[in-house]
């Protein structure tokens, strides 16, 4: 459940780093602010079982990707070397996701 709340975050890190561009009124503000606010609930939340470290990482991992897949479709300029690192860190982000084992064992080494 914790990594739902972390993707969620994560989706919601996407929509408001990539309004950023497009934010040129106080109701623009007031929703980037608020988007902000909840996503950084979410992810504090999800750290009550998953350690801090993967799950920022994790949450910061989808926020790049995401912002930058969503700045690709508003025409903004890619290479194929910047999307095989995108892909590096996506390859990242499932590792991160996949490895990493919950608070309630002991984590000393695999």
């Amino acid at each position: 459940m914790n990594w739902l709340l972390v993707f969620i975050a994560g989706m919601m890190e996407v929509a408001w780093a990539s309004g950023l561009k497009y934010a040129d009124s106080l109701g623009d503000w007031v929703i980037t602010t608020i988007l902000i606010a909840f996503s950084f609930m979410l992810l504090i939340r999800s750290y009550k079982t998953i350690p801090v470290a993967a799950a920022y990482t994790v949450f910061v991992g989808i926020g790049t990707v995401g912002t930058y897949a969503v700045g690709i479709s508003l025409g903004e300029p890619y290479s194929m070397k910047q999307l095989f690192f995108v892909l590096v860190l996506l390859a990242g982000i499932i590792g991160m996701k996949t490895f990493t084992k919950k608070n309630d064992a002991k984590m000393e080494g695999d």
